[in-house]
């Protein structure tokens, strides 16, 4: 029989705050590798006494449970959303602005951190103590909810650019490579949510650059 899946716990919150370490965040984000479309980070403080029961990695949930677990985690904890547009990630290139939007995140919460846990292997610039856990989202709390709290807010915006801008789809591959993706760029072009450094939207736009010197 398979070993049951450890689901994300507050066990490491819990003792940090026994340290002292209060209050203690976790942060996550969402969106780096779509074309289009912001990356979305947040920063979540959770409840000792108020911790959502059902909390996983957001990937691994359903829609349905995602939007419930949204609606508790902001009623319930601390919580903070920054956003890095295409803009910046052009910029500064996807893990610079990846960085920038979760440390924008931890400083937005209502009361300064005292150690942040970060999901995966990079620290984003923050004056106070931080700590990366690989995979975190599946097995710390607060990041688990800093995980579905991004989600939700990143889809809910792609949801509204697809109808902003209808043909693209965003409203169903949230910005992703899909092949309906790569046929609405094909067909539409570039529009301003996309990510120009990004290799197929970059050859469009050169696509684009060439047959605009070739009729004048």
């Amino acid at each position: 029989m398979a070993a049951q899946r450890r689901k994300p716990d507050f066990s490491l919150e819990r003792a940090a705050w026994l340290a002292g370490d209060i209050p203690v965040a976790g942060v996550d984000e969402v969106g780096r590798g779509p074309w289009a479309g912001p990356v979305v980070a947040c920063a979540v403080v959770l409840d000792p006494d108020r911790v959502p029961e059902g909390l996983d990695d957001s990937k691994k949930l359903t829609l349905a449970r995602r939007e419930q677990l949204y609606d508790i985690i902001c009623a319930t904890a601390e919580v903070s959303l920054a956003f890095a547009p295409p803009a910046r990630i052009d910029g500064h290139n996807i893990r610079q602005a990846t960085l920038w939007a979760l440390a924008r995140a931890a400083g937005g919460l209502p009361r300064a951190p005292k150690l942040l846990l970060v999901d995966g292997n990079d620290l984003p610039p923050v004056p106070c103590a931080a700590r990366t856990i690989i995979g975190g989202d599946a097995i710390v709390a607060s990041i688990a909810a800093a995980s579905i709290v991004a989600k939700v807010t990143r889809d809910r915006l792609m949801a509204a650019l697809g109808l902003a801008h209808p043909g693209y789809g965003f409203e169903r591959h949230m910005g992703y490579g899909t092949p309906e993706h790569q046929t609405a760029l094909a067909g539409l072009g570039v529009c301003r949510h996309h990510r120009r450094s990004f290799a197929p939207v970059r050859e469009r736009l050169e696509q684009e650059n060439a047959a605009v010197e070739a009729a004048e």
